[in-house]
Parts: structure tokens; sequence; C-alpha cells
């Protein structure tokens, strides 16, 4: 009986000792004080937080803009016909173009089969006067316009730099360009001025220059005036870089073309030499070389050796061609 009323002693004991020791000792020790000053920390860590998030805020506008143009940017491998005919500077309809490029086709048509007599010849000069013709004339314009556009592009690019170093707001300079600019700048930049009249914002209308001219050059242009639409930044700094760079492209174009004269001269050469060299045999011994067209293996032959030329002159515009 004695040793029972002692281990219920005991385990009283034990009992008020361990709750004194759960409710009492961190009153004592101070490990409510260090629980309270770990809350504000955790509570004043969203505050950082949110200034770091405001100090990267800048880099991100930056970086989700250059996402959006690089998106916008990617313009299909073959166009619709309306763009192509606005890129190479003409004002025609689809219509129009269709109707002209049939036009030929029956010309051709026409006059090889009276020349000729024969319908084969006549459906292939139609086909190729009516819809190689006009689109190779496209492809020609198109790059004349835009050999233009680079020629005038840094001088106006200068020309905004020097009015926002002015005071001008940046539509304002660029309505300086597009009133005394060289075409195809004046009417680029009319077309900009014209489409942020209409409500859309400077930076998307900047963009949209690539779609009319599908050069890296317009693309930058407009890469620079959305982000600094977006982000912030100084824009006369930014528009006087990106003219030093459209510069120093120019600079680099140029020397490429000099130094790859030689091989273009090297493959014209050895391109218009087998015609000239039979033009030459053809005035001098035509019986000696007729056997080429008037025989089947002659016909093989010489449809064998355009192939082969063919595929020699392609390979080497590849190899003189340079993209950068």
């Amino acid at each position: 009986m004695k040793m029972q009323t002692l281990a219920l002693f005991g385990m009283v004991a034990t009992a008020i000792g361990g709750a004194a020791y759960v409710f009492i000792y961190p009153l004592l020790s101070g490990e409510r004080k260090v629980e309270q000053r770990r809350a504000n920390v955790t509570r004043s860590e969203p505050a950082a937080r949110t200034t770091r998030v405001h100090q990267k805020s800048r880099r991100e506008q930056v970086e989700e803009t250059l996402k959006e143009i690089e998106v916008k940017a990617r313009k299909p491998k073959n166009p619709p016909l309306n763009v192509k005919i606005a890129q190479a500077g003409l004002s025609w309809s689809n219509n129009q173009f269709l109707m002209i490029s049939a036009g030929l086709g029956l010309f051709a048509l026409v006059a090889v089969f009276i020349t000729a007599g024969s319908l084969l010849p006549a459906l292939g000069a139609a086909f190729a006067a009516g819809f190689g013709l006009p689109r190779w004339l496209l492809s020609f314009l198109k790059k004349r316009r835009e050999a233009k556009f680079l020629d005038h592009f840094p001088d106006g690019v200068d020309v905004i730099v020097r009015g926002i170093k002015a005071g001008l707001p940046l539509l304002d300079s660029i309505k300086i360009i597009s009133l005394d600019s060289q075409e195809p700048i004046k009417s680029e930049f009319k077309a900009i001025v014209e489409t942020q009249t209409i409500g859309m914002p400077i930076g998307e209308a900047c963009a949209k220059l690539f779609e009319r001219v599908p050069l890296a050059e317009a693309n930058f242009f407009g890469i620079v005036i959305s982000i600094q639409q977006k982000a912030g930044g100084n824009l006369s700094e930014a528009l006087g870089n990106l003219s030093r760079v459209l510069r120093e492209r120019k600079k680099m174009k140029a020397k490429i073309q000099a130094m790859s004269m030689e091989a273009k001269a090297s493959a014209m050469i050895i391109g218009a030499l087998p015609i000239c060299v039979g033009t030459l045999v053809w005035l001098t011994s035509p019986n000696y070389i007729e056997l080429l067209w008037t025989s089947d293996m002659g016909r093989f032959m010489m449809a064998g050796c355009a192939m082969w030329m063919g595929i020699g002159i392609f390979v080497m515009k590849k190899m003189i061609n340079f993209d950068f």
C-alpha cells in the first residue's frame, strides 16, 4: 500500500513537472521571443522579395518584349501575294496582278504558237511569261527597294536622334522623316505615322515596319522602340547606338561585296563559257555542232549538260553569297 502511494505520488510529480516544462520554461528561456523574432523576419521577406522583383522588373519587361517581337517577326517563308506586292513598293491589288500575269501568258502563248507552229513550246512560254516573269519582277523590285531603304535608313535614324536631343517627341521626329526624306524611307515612316494616328501604340507601329520591309535593320529599329516604350530608357542613346550598328553593317556588306566580286566574275565566266564556245563553233562550223539538236543523243547530252551546269551555278551562288 505504501509502495502504491509512492508510485502515485511520483507519477503526479512527473506530470506536474512536464506541464511546467511545457508552459513555463519557454517564458524563462526566451524561446517565445525567438519565435516572435523569427515570425517578424518571415513577414519581412515578402517585402524584400517585392523589392527584388521591382529591381528585376525592367529586365523581365525587356525579355518579354523581345519574346513578343521574336514571335511577331517570324514571317512565313512564302508570304501572301498582297504582302509581296507591298514589299515590292507597288500599289496593285491581287486581281490587277493576276490579270497582268494572265495577259502576259496569253500574249506569249499566241506569239510563240504563231512563230513556232507548235503547241508545246507555246505552253512552256506561256507558263514562263504568266507565272515566272511577274514573280521574278516582284522579287527584283523588292530587292531594289530594300537596297534603297538600307542606303537612307541610317540617315533617318540620325534625324530621329537629333530631334529627340533637341526636345522633340518621337512621333514629331518621325513626321519630319515622313515629309523630308527620300523614297522608300518617306513612305514607310509615313505609314508608321498613319498607323499610330488610328490608335495603335507607337511601339507596335514601328514594329510593323519589319512586315513591309523584311530586313534585319528594320527589325532592330522596331525592337529598340518597343523596348523603350515598355521598359523605358534613354531613347536617343539607344537610337544612336543603332545608327552606328547600321552604318557598320553597311560597311561590312560593302566589304563583303568587294571581296566576293572576283568569285562572282569567275562564276559568270565559267557559266557563260559553254554558251559562247558553242555559239562560235556554230558560226564557224554549223554542220559539226548541229548534231547536238538534230539527233536524239545530242538533245539528251544537251539536257544533261544544262542540268549539270545549273547545279554548278547554283552551288557557286551559294558559296559566294553571304548572309550576316
